[in-house]
This record gives structure tokens, sequence and C-alpha cells, in this order.
């Protein structure tokens, strides 16, 4: 990962914990994928891709979380969710931050998609 992508993450943790997020996993990795983070939110679990861009030359950052990357996400999430016990509300979000020349810009999209 790149220095970019990993300040990404850092201030997305800290953005979640100040929003009362629990984090459970960062980088969670599986034969599949990885989700960034995984977290819980008032009894829910939330898999959260976090893209991080220096400018919106490529587009914005929540762009780049295609059908690929949420069919990914959602196989890996499913490795997750098999190792809770009982049924447990889960949710896909996407932390999309812009740290281009003018003031970061961190847009939480709360159940970005549907699996």
């Amino acid at each position: 990962m790149n220095t970019l992508g990993k300040d990404g993450e850092t201030l997305a943790v800290k953005f979640l914990k100040g929003k009362g997020y629990r984090i459970l996993e960062k980088n969670y990795r599986t034969v599949f994928g990885e989700i960034d983070i995984i977290a819980k939110d008032e009894g829910v679990v939330v898999f959260i891709e976090v893209k991080t861009r220096s400018d919106d030359q490529f587009g914005y950052p929540f762009e780049a979380v295609n059908r690929r990357k949420r069919e990914k996400m959602r196989k890996v999430a499913l490795c997750f969710m098999k190792k809770l016990r009982g049924e447990v509300p889960a949710r896909f979000d996407v932390l999309s931050i812009s740290m281009d020349d003018g003031p970061m810009l961190i847009s939480h999209i709360k159940d970005a998609f549907e699996v």
C-alpha cells in the first residue's frame, strides 16, 4: 500500500472512532481479498472501504469502489461473519477522502451498497 493510502486509513480510523465506532479489524485479509476496516456501530458490523485521492483527476475516491471491488468485499465479509456467533446485522460503508491542495474532505457513505 502506498503512503497516501496508509495516511487515508489512519485518518479514517480516527474519524470513525470520533463518531463512536469500535474498530474490530484493520486490513482484514483472506484468500478473497482485503477489507480496510471492520468496525461496530451500535450493534451493526460495518465493513468499510477507504479510498483516498490527492486529486480528483481520475474521479472521486468513492467511484473506485466498482462492482469487482464490491464482490471481493462481499466474499471477505462472509468469511468474517462466519466467525461470529449468531446472526448480526451488517452493512457496507465507503469512506472517501480527498487530500488535494484545499481542505481535506471526508465523505462517509453509509450503507453504500447491498450484496
